[in-house]
């Protein structure tokens, strides 16, 4: 069912939609670069105001990455903070910079020929990615590259602001679809051969389904891999990673264009200031999944691990301050054993050893015993 969006009276929505349009204009004028360097220094004072969610970062990447000292922790959690707000100012500037002119300066394509094959073939796709890297440049390299690209998004509550963003993605060749609805406005779109982004790494709820995620059981949606089974989608998984100033692109053909005499390389007075390096990480499809036990829990599972080997190759540029393990299983909640069902299936997927379920049968049990003792568990 369709969300209905709450409305304000325009004598009150448009002074709020004007402050703000006047509050992101400031880092405009300031040029990337500035606006970047004052976002990296409120990147570093924000966590001071909110030692809650700072401490929430450390202790989630303490479980991903427990053989990190604490001090590797505390500078990862920094880093994320200072990308999150780097973010923002360059999701600002992007309309400006990904033109059909200058988007190669700025998006460096890496070894994604696989994910090319599958849109060039017409069939329908569906591209996942997670809070991790620049989730809005797989849409624009997408579009710059000629596909009409979808990308789901939650609009805004404040309808002319929603109405500005919708209208500045569209000039790229970005149709925004909104998530409320998404269910009946996607299956016609993927059966035109036209590729739909998801950012799919949102928790699920309690009624999400649960499959691995750095060793531990992850709620997450169901609907992306219904989706994928409905319409016989082929699943493309990748992200954009910002490269550091001095960081060699990722190996791919784009490289085999020279200049001055060598492969492309900025000089420090030519490195722009935003660049990315789109990569693909998995790609998969029926194929794959059609005679597995469950279709479903493959696919998921999938998709799932993909986003977790984009997350390890930049764990700095992760939001780490959500509740990424907030939502339980049942029966963990409910106090009862690890299902043998779910063990079984997690031992079905091609890529998990009988060591890494049992440690993550483990980790459930110790969730379960802690919610029983009515303690704490991560994120809760």
């Amino acid at each position: 069912m369709a969300r209905t969006r709450k409305k304000l009276h325009p004598a009150v929505e448009y002074p709020i939609v004007a402050a703000i349009r006047a509050a992101t204009s400031l880092p405009l004028i300031a040029g990337l670069r500035s606006a970047s360097a004052v976002a990296d220094l409120v990147g570093r004072i924000y966590p001071r105001l909110h030692p809650s969610r700072f401490a929430r970062a450390e202790t989630n990447l303490a479980a991903a990455f427990p053989h990190w000292s604490r001090e590797e922790r505390f500078k990862c959690s920094i880093a994320c903070y200072q990308h999150m707000f780097r973010l923002g100012m360059e999701i600002l500037y992007s309309p400006r910079l990904i033109t059909k002119e200058g988007f190669a300066k700025h998006l460096i394509l890496g070894d994604i020929a696989a994910g090319l094959r599958d849109m060039l073939r017409g069939g329908p796709v569906i591209m996942i990615t997670g809070h991790c890297g620049n989730w809005e440049l797989i849409g624009y390299a997408v579009s710059m590259l000629g596909f009409p690209m979808h990308a789901v998004y939650r609009p805004l509550d404040l309808q002319k602001l929603d109405q500005w963003l919708y209208e500045t993605r569209a000039r790229r060749g970005l149709t925004l679809v909104s998530k409320f609805g998404a269910v009946r406005s996607l299956p016609p779109i993927l059966q035109r051969g036209e590729p739909v982004g998801i950012v799919a790494d949102q928790s699920g709820g309690d009624r999400g389904l649960f499959v691995p995620f750095f060793g531990r059981l992850t709620s997450t949606y169901k609907s992306v891999g219904l989706l994928a089974m409905q319409t016989g989608a082929r699943v493309v998984c990748g992200m954009a990673r910002r490269l550091g100033p001095h960081e060699d692109p990722p190996p791919g053909p784009w490289q085999q264009i020279k200049r001055r005499g060598d492969h492309f390389r900025p000089t420090p007075t030519e490195q722009p200031s935003l660049r990315y390096a789109v990569e693909l990480v998995d790609s998969f499809g029926p194929d794959d999944w059609v005679d597995r036990p469950d279709p479903l829990f493959y696919v998921t599972a999938r998709y799932r691990r993909a986003i977790e080997m984009m997350v390890r190759k930049a764990p700095e540029q992760y939001f780490w301050m959500h509740r990424i393990w907030r939502a339980r299983p049942s029966h963990e909640r409910r106090n009862r054993p690890f299902p043998p069902m779910l063990r079984d299936k997690l031992l079905a997927l091609p890529w998990m050893t009988q060591p890494q379920v049992d440690e993550l049968v483990a980790r459930s049990d110790e969730d379960r015993g802690a919610i029983a003792r009515g303690e704490a568990t991560l994120n809760r």
